[in-house]
């Protein structure tokens, strides 16, 4: 599932996009009418999150890669796109992903402070979620698009290794300094995770995510499967404390 970075490099890939008319429009997705598209202007490209937007001006386009889903720029992959746009010079093709049309403003839907990668993105209202949930486990908590938009378990994983916080701890027993901590740590490493997923270098800078063991104190790093995410977790026993 790509991750909030990744869905900021896609839309950064499409600006070329931006201001131009849709020439045709079709694919295999049934949750609206394609034909819309076609002849309309994109006003823009935005990203919430895992969510990718792709805004006209009565309505947006929203992708949600889900677990297996992909795009293409200017090719096609050996299988039909659930959503193929092209225009006069160019054309995006989207794969294996949910779709919605949204016909609310954009601004009635999302709250833009939760995104980790938004220059709306506050820590204080994450800091105030995180207050109203005390018995959940930390390692849901990150996973909360909610509070924090755009963190996957990649993020998740790594967040927690380099606060040194057990992914079974509750965020109520979280001393306040660890709290500021989760929070500095999931926008630090999402800009970290942007600029290593860039240079095609993001898996060399894992410390725990998928690892064996410990590069801290060489003990076994454990994978459990956490919380009522239930999503692959990483962790040392020894410098990762629980709370």
């Amino acid at each position: 599932m790509p991750e909030g970075p990744s869905i900021v490099i896609l839309k950064e890939a499409v600006q070329k996009f931006r201001g131009k008319k849709i020439i045709t429009a079709d694919g295999s997705t049934k949750k609206f009418d394609i034909g819309r598209l076609t002849g309309k202007k994109v006003i823009d490209f935005k990203s919430w999150g895992k969510h990718f937007l792709i805004c006209f001006d009565a309505f947006t386009v929203r992708v949600h890669f889900l677990l297996f889903g992909s795009y293409r720029i200017d090719e096609r992959k050996d299988a039909t796109a659930r959503l193929h746009i092209a225009f006069a010079k160019g054309e995006l093709n989207f794969y294996a992903c949910s779709l919605e049309l949204i016909e609310k403003p954009l601004d009635a839907i999302y709250d833009w402070t939760a995104d980790v990668m938004s220059d709306s993105w506050n820590p204080q209202q994450a800091m105030k979620k995180l207050k109203d949930i005390p018995s959940t486990l930390v390692c849901d908590a990150l996973l909360d698009q909610h509070i924090f938009a755009g963190v996957g378990n990649i993020i998740k994983n790594e967040v927690l290794f380099r606060i040194r916080v057990h992914p079974a701890s509750t965020v109520g027993k979280l001393p306040p300094r660890k709290k500021k901590q989760l929070i500095d740590e999931a926008v630090r490493y999402s800009f970290d995770f942007l600029e290593w997923k860039k240079n095609f270098e993001l898996k060399k800078h894992w410390l725990v995510h998928t690892k064996k063991i410990c590069p801290r104190d060489h003990a076994p790093i454990l994978k459990q499967y956490l919380g009522k995410t239930n999503r692959r977790t990483f962790y040392c026993e020894v410098c990762q404390r629980k709370y």
